[in-house]
């Protein structure tokens, strides 16, 4: 089994930097042989660094981390409001012809868990929030069988 790792990613309030998060995610995982959480992965991070960048006007962050049979992915950003449903599990849906307000709906059906908590000054650092989730790795449950 692969050994317990965690990577992280500084990240400008830039269009681009989804693009360069996508971009080492998809290195960082292939590295590690998980090439079968690529995709809902990729979509997800890249749902939740949208979001970051959209409804905030600061750095953000990605931290990607293998936790035994499964894997979390974090995203902080310098917005302190938690979006439904991180905060109280209740989402709306966006109006069908809405080409937005979908990102969060995938996070809730494919994350296997998922949650979000704010960040105050008093942990020395900008103040924000830091919206996760997790895969679980179906071939550690397939290993321990």
């Amino acid at each position: 089994m692969d050994s317990l790792w965690t990577y992280s990613l500084q990240l400008p309030h830039d269009a681009g930097a989804v693009r360069v998060a996508r971009i080492t995610l998809r290195t960082v995982l292939t590295t590690h042989g998980m090439g079968e959480l690529l995709d809902p992965t990729e979509l997800l991070t890249s749902e939740l660094l949208t979001n970051a960048y959209r409804h905030s006007d600061g750095p953000s962050a990605l931290r990607v981390r293998n936790m035994a049979n499964r894997l979390r992915v974090g995203v902080w950003d310098t917005n302190p409001t938690i979006p439904p449903p991180f905060a109280n599990g209740t989402l709306r849906a966006p109006e069908p012809e809405s080409e937005q307000g979908r990102g969060l709906t995938l996070v809730r059906h494919w994350a296997d868990n998922y949650g979000g908590y704010e960040i105050g000054e008093e942990l020395g650092g900008r103040p924000g929030k830091l919206l996760w989730f997790e895969i679980l790795r179906r071939d550690a449950f397939e290993m321990a069988a």
